[in-house]
């Protein structure tokens, strides 16, 4: 999913005319920048392309998950539910805010378990928090009617998933709140930064000034009187605007590739004996960063990647990995933190404590599952050559 692999002329020709002006605030300095503003432009660029009401950039993906939870009032006390497959980010934002995660099973999307996101609501339950993991669908729709039966505000982590779409709606744009990443292994890409999209314009002004400060951002400048609340610092700056802007419209380019050469793979991992397909709800939705499928057995997906590697095409074994596992977070189920006191961890009410054995069926399925992930400039040759990987690797299975 990396759009790196695309950064161009266009986009150093967008970074040297924001040093030209030598404006890097997305704020003020409206005389010297020439009433240029790139990161307004950027967000409201994104929210066209997203058919979102709004969107607010901030200084990354993670940010985008925090801002948007503070934009929801989360805090402490306070419980968000989460998938037990995600980058660390979400879990790390959910208790920045003071609030505790917890975890629910993921099924065969490699995304949130309705069923078991029902079993894990409580009375402290302030929002939810499902992630569209590798380019393709969570369950959004179950996910909302659970959650609008019971009055909980949903946030979708949508970092991995940027232009995905579910019966031609964008991923996102479903719950109260949405979040996007655009860091250096994003499909849209400004080395860091994220963007926090909504259909509720209230909710788009709180994070808006909470990603400033508090700053109220009236039209006559920044950091007038009246805040409302406190905030902190989440800003993205110009060059990232610049370069957003620019990778924006290359995204369906971006998209129409990634989709081709996953198809191209997918037929190859077709013929391997046994193997199923992770469950996308609309392919003609899927952003197509990944291809992931599981094998009967975890011995026999431990004993196909290593094949695979052997011949020059390795697989991620999600089993083991470490930064997206709830079982390999290792940190987390130890409560480490450098604060003394322990915490976000340590609460005298309700300490934040995790059992690395309590979400078997998410393990269970990571156990089985491998996947690769797409690239942009892969021509024919490379496809060629993981194809006749995947052959050899049958051959030797």
């Amino acid at each position: 999913m990396p759009g790196f692999e695309w950064l161009g002329k266009e986009e150093s020709d967008a970074v040297a005319e924001v040093m030209q002006r030598g404006v890097l605030f997305r704020y003020e300095f409206d005389e010297q920048r020439q009433g240029v503003y790139l990161v307004k432009q950027f967000e409201e660029a994104v929210a066209k392309f997203t058919g979102a009401a709004g969107a607010c950039a901030v200084s990354s993906g993670t940010a985008a998950v925090k801002v948007a939870l503070a934009a929801l009032g989360v805090g402490y006390g306070d419980e968000v539910i989460t998938q037990g497959f995600t980058f660390v980010a979400t879990w790390e934002a959910i208790l920045d805010c003071g609030a505790k995660p917890v975890f629910c099973e993921i099924d065969q999307t490699l995304c949130m378990d309705p069923a078991d996101l029902e079993k894990k609501i409580t009375d402290k339950t302030r929002a939810i928090v499902p992630v569209h993991m590798m380019g393709a669908q969570a369950r959004i729709n179950q996910i909302m009617a659970i959650a609008q039966a019971k009055g909980i505000p949903v946030m979708e982590d949508t970092a991995q998933s940027m232009g995905g779409t579910l019966a031609g709606r964008h991923l996102g744009t479903f719950g109260d709140m949405g979040s996007l990443s655009f860091d250096a292994v994003k499909t849209l890409t400004t080395g860091e930064g994220g963007m926090v999209i909504s259909n509720d314009p209230e909710l788009v002004l709180n994070a808006s000034e909470y990603q400033d400060h508090g700053h109220d951002h009236k039209p006559v400048g920044r950091g007038n009187e009246g805040r409302r609340f406190m905030g902190f610092n989440y800003r993205m700056m110009e060059l990232q605007g610049a370069l957003g802007l620019v990778q924006l419209n290359k995204l369906p380019d971006m998209l129409t590739v990634m989709r081709r050469n996953k198809a191209a793979l997918k037929e190859a991992i077709g013929r391997v004996p046994g193997v199923s397909f992770r469950e996308v709800l609309d392919e003609a939705g899927d952003s197509a960063t990944f291809l992931a499928w599981f094998h009967e057995t975890p011995e026999q997906a431990a004993k196909f990647a290593g094949l695979l590697a052997e011949h020059g095409a390795p697989a991620i074994p999600w089993g083991a990995n470490t930064w997206h596992a709830y079982a390999h977070w290792e940190h987390l189920h130890a409560s480490s933190s450098l604060a003394e006191g322990g915490w976000p961890f340590a609460r005298p009410d309700d300490p934040a404590e995790y059992d690395p054995a309590v979400l078997p069926q998410t393990a269970g399925i990571l156990d089985c599952c491998l996947s690769w992930q797409i690239m942009l400039n892969w021509d024919e040759a490379r496809l060629k050559q993981m194809t006749e990987a995947v052959n050899r690797a049958v051959a030797d299975f």
